[in-house]
């Protein structure tokens, strides 16, 4: 009997906040995630795609009682170690006990659930599963029948299809009614609503978003398989059923096992060695077979439970996997690493850049492109290199590339790391100024020399295209000047840019704070990287300014937002974001801290205990945590995590390191030509650079000009008003940057230099003259 379609569909997503998430290492190609105390998204046969919303259970007594367990909040999630995802999940209430155990097959696309229910001899539980089949909820159609002489739940779309097995222990078939429906209309949960007891029993459903139940007895294993087609699906769950769920369990617990040897953890105390065994695995786990080397940023899509994107965090961000492999290179996971850096060579795009944001085989999700994107994986070849791993994987292109387009279009970037406003931004700089440095290791000649000139020339720069001084905030605070969140590109063609409003995304009403009065912590990264000294005297005024707007204290330790006016995390209430809200703090910023602290001469290891107890259930780290007074309603606690996504990769990659770089004195992810070439301090240089994106009005007496072009021409330039005019060709430095040194060394203060070119390619001249003046 068909069952009865839904008017109207609104399907979302399970809860970000996930208690765990797991795979095999054997030949599977399944993920699962845990929230709420029953399984959420399971993932197949790449780690990008979501195949069903959640499988949970309704427990009944087929009198009008009935509780469902994600709703009833009572429970625990254990594993038989931190590194191992073998689950249990522990329910209790007044009438029962319920215990979950999941796991997944080694080498079959097969989720096993063992599910015991104990207590009032009345209830039996039911299991609800809602599909989602290639990430699309209203295409799906839903099925129960037999196969084989044993009764099935099926869903099917597309390529995908899914099958529902559960089993006695004796073997035998262990499903009682069954039923499958339209959500919102006709499916199990509805039928309990509006019945206290389960008496639809449907056999097909759809096409749309759709749901399958079954009544078990109060001991069942569950068997849920993918393939493509219900019939090998359904293969795989009977195979799987007849292998036993306790031989899936060892032999789970045998390969992590087997894996976390290669694991060495520094000194820690144990909760917090027990915390980066846990992070390790999250590592693992978000990593896919079929693109060795990718990994997602979560197996979660943030405020799931009211979101409807099809993208979620199961995307590649190249920042974020570079982050993560640098957390795997400091645990000993070269191969790991190694792998990571062959996708991004496979995924780098023709120009030298990265996607914002893609799927696994590389097709585009979001349109930006972020100048620190560009310069990640030429990073990750130095610091393979570093500790011998990048052996026979020859890089030298991949970082041509790169560094060609950091050089055309640097010090801007399109995006911040933060994916919001176009500007200068001292984090993005940071890394482009440390993948030129280190990227110069790879190359020779002028290209190689060149590359370290822009290093030196931005790295000169920083303080006049980010740092601001004697502003009214400045005067509030009582400090000199602070490090801005971004500057409006415009900068570098003209001054006064300073004060120029910059949009604040994600807000319902744009506050207007201009550029100089907008304050983020990504100045930071430039002591991490070893371009200023902790103790600089801009350091330390724009850490007071951070301190004062940025960071909150909670009962977990303390936390630090992006940026003032961020908008990006639920609203004062505590609903979720949807396109607007307010900010909250976010673990790996403590983290990023810790890394500040243990450079300015501190132990870390208080920002290291405040990132393991803003964890969730699990122990799992989130992107956000709450840092507002409590909304129990909305299980909103300080400190705690919020409704953004749980785990977030890139928050346990930051606890990781944070780690070993305690073990170490120093970044771990601390790049080592940078270091040896700056060593903290500003470079003093001798050739002031004009382009390509930066145009300077002053230059210093004594340094020579050079002038850099994105095409050849020929500069036609003179001194004091055009006299003494010469014409020079440019050459090509190898990253299709033309340069051309103008001999200007010997020039006073308040002389000055004019120049335009002739564009060789185009046979046309420049239609403007420019002007620079030689300063003390």
């Amino acid at each position: 009997m068909q069952a009865p379609q839904a008017a109207f569909s609104h399907s979302t997503w399970a809860p970000a906040g996930k208690d765990i998430v797991g795979t095999s290492l054997g030949s599977s190609r399944l993920w699962f995630t845990a929230a709420e105390g029953i399984v959420t998204e399971i993932y197949y046969p790449r780690v990008d795609i979501p195949q069903i919303r959640d499988l949970g259970f309704i427990i009944a007594d087929d009198k009008g009682f009935w509780v469902e367990l994600r709703r009833l909040g009572n429970y625990r999630v254990n594993l038989p170690k931190p590194y191992v995802p073998a689950v249990e999940i522990v329910h209790r209430h007044p009438r029962f006990t319920f215990t979950l155990k999941i796991c997944p097959s080694q080498h079959r696309d097969v989720l096993l659930l063992h599910c015991q229910l104990e207590g009032d001899a009345d209830l039996r539980p039911y299991a609800l599963l809602s599909s989602r089949l290639g990430g699309d909820a209203e295409n799906n159609q839903a099925f129960y029948s037999e196969h084989n002489g044993r009764k099935i739940l099926w869903a099917m779309q597309g390529p995908f299809s899914l099958a529902l097995m559960a089993n006695r222990e004796t073997g035998v078939d262990a499903w009682k009614r069954c039923s499958v429906g339209c959500i919102g209309e006709s499916d199990g949960w509805q039928d309990f609503n509006r019945h206290g007891r389960m008496t639809w029993e449907y056999d097909s459903a759809g096409p749309g978003s759709v749901a399958l139940m079954g009544e078990l007895p109060n001991q069942a294993t569950l068997a849920l398989g993918f393939g493509t087609s219900m019939g090998s699906a359904a293969t795989l769950a009977i195979s799987t059923l007849f292998e036993g769920f306790s031989g899936i369990w060892d032999k789970q617990c045998c390969a992590w096992e087997a894996w976390f040897k290669n694991c060495h953890l520094p000194d820690l105390p144990h909760d917090l060695q027990q915390k980066l065994a846990l992070s390790s695995m999250v590592l693992k786990v978000h990593e896919d077979r079929t693109f060795c080397g990718a990994m997602v940023a979560s197996l979660a899509i943030p405020w799931g439970e009211d979101s409807q994107s099809r993208g979620g965090y199961h995307l590649v961000w190249c920042r974020d996997l570079v982050e993560t492999a640098g957390a795997l290179v400091a645990m000993g996971s070269v191969e790991d690493a190694r792998n990571v850096l062959r996708y991004l060579i496979a995924t780098q795009q023709a120009d030298g850049h990265w996607l914002q944001n893609q799927w696994l085989g590389g097709k585009a999700f979001w349109q930006g492109i972020q100048l620190d994107e560009a310069a990640f994986p030429v990073l990750l070849a130095s610091a393979l290199r570093e500790c011998k791993g990048l052996v026979d994987i020859p890089c030298t292109d991949m970082v041509t590339r790169a560094l060609r387009f950091i050089a055309r279009e640097g010090p801007v970037t399109g995006q911040d790391r933060w994916e919001e406003d176009s500007g200068v931004n001292t984090f993005t700089l940071s890394v482009a100024i440390a993948a030129l440095v280190e990227g110069s290791t790879f190359l020779d000649g002028e290209t190689r020399e060149f590359a370290l000139l822009l290093a030196d020339n931005w790295n000169a720069r920083l303080e006049e295209w980010t740092f601001v001084a004697d502003t009214s905030l400045a005067r509030q605070l009582g400090v000199t000047g602070y490090y801005m969140r971004i500057t409006p590109d415009d900068m570098l063609v003209h001054d006064g840019t300073h004060s120029e409003h910059v949009l604040i995304k994600n807000r319902a009403f744009d506050p207007g704070l201009s550029a100089d009065e907008q304050i983020a912590t990504d100045f930071l990264q430039l002591v991490r990287y070893g371009l200023r000294r902790a103790d600089d005297s801009h350091i330390i005024d724009s850490l007071k300014v951070v301190d004062r707007l940025l960071k909150t204290d909670t009962p977990n330790g303390s936390v630090w937002h992006r940026y003032n006016g961020d908008g990006y995390g639920e609203h004062e209430d505590g609903s979720a974001f949807d396109g607007t809200g307010c900010g909250r703090g976010w673990p790996l910023l403590t983290g990023e801290r810790g890394h500040y602290a243990l450079l300015a001469g501190e132990d870390p290891l208080s920002y290291l205990k405040a990132m393991a107890t803003m964890t969730g259930t699990g122990g799992l780290l989130p992107e956000q945590v709450w840092d507002s007074a409590p909304i129990p309603e909305r299980h909103l606690n300080p400190g705690k995590p919020s409704g953004s996504a749980m785990p977030l990769v890139w928050a346990h990659s930051e606890f990781i390191k944070l780690c070993y770089s305690r073990a170490l004195g120093y970044p771990v992810d601390r790049p080592i030509a940078t270091w040896n070439r700056y060593r903290g301090k500003r470079p003093e240089i001798t050739h002031d650079l004009w382009g390509p994106r930066y145009h300077p009005r002053n230059i210093q007496a004594g340094n020579v000009l050079t002038i850099a072009l994105k095409a050849p021409a020929r500069v036609h330039w003179g001194i004091n008003s055009w006299k003494d005019v010469q014409d020079m060709n440019t050459k090509n430095t190898g990253l299709d940057v033309y340069v051309v040194e103008l001999p200007v060394a010997g020039l006073k203060a308040g002389e000055t230099v004019q120049f335009t070119f002739y564009w060789l390619d185009q046979e046309k001249w420049e239609d403007t003259e420019y002007e620079v003046l030689i300063t003390e």
